[in-house]
């Protein structure tokens, strides 16, 4: 089971961080990260790392700005979003599997935590 939280309202540039809480065994969260998907588009996956070796994913528009990180103590997952636009508002979903495959066949999926970035 995945709980994501820390969405909320936020000016252009400015930050918040996501929080991504797995409950289970780390063999169920091989590859966790999040996705997004804004109103009357596709879901996006906007980065993915690996319970362990620390391989990570960033999409192009998110890269420079977003960091994934992961607590394995802490069964955590964190998504710090920097310099934040507009084109960021979005649901944002935390999603997992078992494979390792990086943002892609995510079995396990948490509730999204809506993000949005006023101009």
């Amino acid at each position: 089971q995945l709980q994501a939280s820390g969405g909320g309202l936020v000016q252009t540039g400015g930050s918040l961080r996501l929080s991504c809480i797995a409950s289970g065994t780390e063999d169920d969260y091989k590859a966790i990260g999040w996705f997004r998907q804004a109103p009357g588009k596709e879901r996006e996956a906007v980065s993915c790392i690996r319970s362990r070796g620390n391989n990570t994913y960033y999409s192009d528009s998110v890269k420079g700005r977003f960091t994934i990180a992961g607590d394995n103590a802490k069964n955590t997952v964190y998504l710090q979003m920097n310099s934040l636009k507009p084109e960021d508002t979005a649901v944002y979903y935390c999603a997992a599997n078992s494979r390792a495959t990086m943002c892609m066949g995510m079995n396990n999926w948490g509730i999204g935590t809506q993000v949005t970035v006023s101009s």
